[in-house]
């Protein structure tokens, strides 16, 4: 048997052993009432994860099916993608495969969008849609939700879809308080399970507009899912283990309470933080604006980043990442979302200083 390898990458998280557990139950039938039941006693917790009184969906695809769907199924007019690394970047690319008119709000990666900015483009009458990552995984950085959904309420006929993969269930998101219309989230971040899985909620408004776009196609298409989930099903074949999986996360989640899991989260990142300035070196994101579930560390030391993970794979099975895209090397990420706790970052921050 090989030692386990502990994820500390900014996803796919580590996942418990009970955890996985629950994902290997028996199997039940998806179109029976066994699985009405399970999404019945499952859904009013996600309402209060996603802070909405709408319908949460469930799709058995990564969260970029439903960021695709999201695209193929509100933009009509105009969208207006808010880029800041890479993940947010990406979504004018797939906007601009499906078809639409795209235009990117680009800014330097790791600075945030600025609220004044989108504001100017939204004044423009182009746009009947906006994209927005919150958290960029990619580059550490957390965008000022609140303020930019305070811009988008001035113009109300706007679709704001909010990527919130990296930050749900970690930080506090109140879709419905916000007037975020699209906002969906992967399974493997905070939530600690198993890769393969998204959740997701749309507004009335959203929904209204996917009615009068066509071709939405079929497995993404947001009318099917509400449809299917008024009868507490799913549009095709779910993935059952996943589904069992999240029934436990989610009473885990909730047993340690909201509040104190947000305080969590907030604890463990602020652990990286000090040893971050501790240690010499600097973070990529810009001060007061950087995520509670991960660090992007800055390599102004000039050190070898693969050599540095290499070696902390090896000698303590810890595994980090070595940086993303054009920024591998010149950075690396330190992840503390999910199950972790201050006792488990603080061993991983031990080993990268025996390492260094």
């Amino acid at each position: 048997m090989h030692p386990h390898d502990k994820l500390f990458i900014p996803g796919p998280v580590e996942v418990s052993e009970k955890t996985w557990a629950a994902f290997s139950r028996p199997l039940i039938g998806h179109r029976g009432e066994d699985f009405k039941n399970l999404y019945r006693r499952i859904h009013p917790k996600l309402q209060t994860l996603f802070g909405t009184k709408q319908p949460v969906f469930l799709s058995t695809s990564s969260a970029w099916g439903v960021m695709e769907a999201s695209i193929r199924n509100v933009v009509d007019r105009g969208v207006l993608c808010c880029m800041c690394g890479a993940f947010s970047d990406k979504w004018f690319d797939v906007a601009k495969r499906c078809g639409k008119k795209a235009e990117p709000l680009q800014v330097e990666w790791g600075k945030h969008i600025d609220q004044k900015d989108v504001d100017r483009k939204l004044a423009s009458g182009k746009f009947d849609t906006v994209t927005l990552t919150h958290s960029e995984t990619s580059t550490g950085l957390m965008n000022p939700l609140p303020e930019i959904c305070c811009v988008r309420a001035k113009y109300p006929d706007v679709v704001l879809i909010v990527d919130t993969v990296s930050s749900f269930s970690a930080v506090k998101i109140e879709m419905d308080a916000l007037g975020i219309d699209v906002m969906l989230t992967g399974a493997q971040k905070a939530l600690a399970l198993p890769p393969g899985f998204s959740l997701f909620s749309v507004s009335e408004k959203a929904c209204a507009r996917a009615g009068k776009v066509p071709n939405r196609g079929f497995y993404f298409d947001f009318l099917e899912f509400k449809s299917e989930q008024a009868q507490w099903m799913t549009p095709s074949t779910p993935s059952i283990g996943h589904i069992h999986a999240l029934e436990f996360k989610l009473d885990e989640i909730f047993q340690e309470g909201l509040e104190a899991r947000y305080a969590r989260h907030a604890r463990t990142n602020a652990l990286v933080h000090d040893w971050v300035r501790r240690a010499g070196f600097d973070f990529f994101a810009e001060e007061g604006f950087r995520t509670k579930t991960l660090t992007c560390v800055k390599n102004n030391k000039g050190i070898d980043v693969l050599e540095l993970a290499r070696r902390l794979r090896e000698k303590h099975h810890l595994v980090i990442d070595p940086g993303y895209g054009k920024i591998r090397g010149q950075t690396f990420r330190l992840s503390n979302m999910g199950d972790e706790t201050e006792q488990t970052v603080s061993h991983l921050l031990a080993c990268l200083d025996d390492v260094l």
